[in-house]
């Protein structure tokens, strides 16, 4: 065999070493009973759950505890996942810019006891575009003109 040949077929090797190492570690996405039932069963595993945060009937978040006068890192608020269970989430954090505006948030981490421990929040915030035109705020407006 050529040496470019023993070298061709190290580097697809490694390529395929790497490729399975990182699926392994691929987290999934699930409820907060399916998250229950793994934290049971002794899995810790890093796990995405989707969901909504708790509202009330005008639209202003409820459960929401965020001080940072007294702990800037430590953020809990109520998540309802895709089926409709809520729960409560703890992330040792400052609480992300746009949480309020957000339409939908991942948490990432495992349930711990009666909370889900948070390593990390994903927002998807709401589309600035409506019906094909950007929104501005007044002081754009204002300085367009």
């Amino acid at each position: 065999m050529k040496l470019s040949h023993i070298f061709g077929i190290i580097v697809i090797a490694l390529a395929i070493g790497i490729i399975v190492a990182t699926a392994g570690d691929a987290s999934s996405y699930v409820t907060f009973k399916q998250a229950t039932e793994l934290a049971q069963d002794g899995d810790d595993k890093l796990i995405h759950v989707v969901g909504k945060v708790k509202k009330n009937e005008q639209g202003k978040i409820v459960d929401m505890l965020y001080d940072p006068a007294i702990d800037p890192n430590h953020f809990e608020f109520t998540l309802v996942d895709n089926d409709n269970q809520a729960q409560k989430v703890v992330y040792n954090s400052p609480k992300p810019q746009d949480f309020d505006r957000s339409e939908q948030i991942v948490v990432i981490g495992a349930m711990q006891g009666n909370h889900f421990q948070c390593n990390k929040i994903l927002l998807k915030c709401p589309s600035k575009y409506q019906d094909g035109k950007l929104e501005t705020t007044e002081h754009e407006a204002t300085a367009k003109l």
